[in-house]
C-alpha cells in the first residue's frame, strides 16, 4: 500500500513544523511524518525547515544565531490564525518523546543543503538512540554526505536521497551504488522512465508535494513507496477507499 507521509506534519491545515501538526498528522491517519532539523547557536537540534527564522516565526534571522531559549519565544504559528495562537518551535527531543509515546515513524531530513551544521548528524542520532527510534526512523537530505554519515551511524538505517525538479541522472543506479534504499524526488520533474529504472532495482520512491489528486493517483498505480503530502487526511481517505474497492473486485472475480 502506498504510504501516506505528513510533510512538516498536517502543514496544508496547521503550523509546519510544530507538535500541533504533528498530532493532527497522526490523529489522520498518516503513516509516516516527515520534518527538518536544525541546530541553534547553543548546539539544540530543532524542528524547522527554513535556515531563517523569517517566514514560519514571528522572529527574525538565522536559526544557528539564536539559542534555543531565544527560538522558543517566537511564534510558529506566524502563518496562521493571524498570530492569536501561540505555538513554538519545537526541540527534536521533544518530537521525539512524542514519537516514541504514540509508536509514530519519522522521516528526518538534515538540513545541510545550504548551511553545513556542526556534528547535526551526531547530535540527531543521540536523540534517536535517547529514545530508542532506530527503528523508527529514515532520513533524508539533500547533501548526500549527510546521508553517508548517517549510514556509518546506523548501518541499517534507511536513506532517500532528495533531488529537487531536474532529479538526477540514473537515479535508480545511484541510488542502489551508494547504498541508499529511496529516491525522494520533487514529483513535477519524477518521469516514468525514473519511476520503472526504481522499480526494477528495488528502489523505493517518496515523491513531494502530493498535493494534486492527480499526482496521488499516478503514483499509486504505479506502485510508488509513498507520497509525502501537506494533506495526509485526504491522502488517506482516498487510498483507503482504493484498497476496499480493489478488494471487492478481487474477491468478487
Amino acid at each position: 500500500m502506498l504510504k501516506v507521509i505528513s510533510h512538516r506534519g498536517y502543514s496544508g491545515k496547521y503550523p509546519e513544523n510544530t507538535m500541533l501538526a504533528f498530532r493532527r498528522a497522526a490523529e489522520a491517519g498518516c503513516d509516516e511524518i516527515e520534518l527538518d532539523v536544525q541546530i541553534t547557536k547553543d548546539g539544540e537540534v530543532v524542528v524547522i525547515h527554513d535556515e531563517t527564522l523569517d517566514r514560519t516565526t514571528s522572529g527574525s534571522g538565522l536559526v544557528r544565531d539564536f539559542t534555543f531559549e531565544e527560538i522558543r519565544k517566537f511564534n510558529a504559528a506566524k502563518l496562521f490564525y493571524d498570530g492569536l495562537v501561540f505555538e513554538p518551535v519545537p526541540s527534536f527531543d521533544e518530537y521525539c518523546r512524542w514519537a516514541a509515546e504514540c509508536g509514530m515513524s519519522t522521516n528526518i531530513e538534515i538540513k545541510t543543503g545550504i548551511y553545513y551544521y556542526r556534528e547535526i548528524e551526531e547530535k540527531t542520532a543521540e536523540i534517536i538512540k535517547k529514545y530508542g527510534l532506530e527503528e523508527k526512523v529514515m532520513f533524508s537530505c539533500f547533501n548526500h554526505v549527510s546521508l553517508l554519515k548517517m549510514k556509518k551511524i546506523f548501518p541499517q538505517a534507511k536513506c532517500g536521497i532528495l533531488v529537487d525538479e531536474t532529479g538526477i541522472g540514473n537515479a535508480a543506479y545511484y541510488c542502489k551504488s551508494s547504498g541508499f534504499a529511496y529516491y525522494h524526488p520533487d514529483v513535477r520533474g519524477l518521469s516514468d522512465e525514473t519511476i520503472e529504472e526504481c522499480r526494477k532495482e528495488g528502489i523505493g520512491i517518496n515523491a513531494w508535494t502530493i498535493n494534486d489528486m492527480g499526482d496521488l493517483e499516478r503514483l499509486y498505480e504505479k506502485g510508488c513507496a509513498g507520497v509525502i503530502t501537506n494533506y495526509p487526511e485526504v491522502c488517506r481517505a482516498w487510498i483507503d477507499y482504493r484498497e476496499r474497492n480493489s478488494s471487492g473486485q478481487r474477491s468478487g472475480d
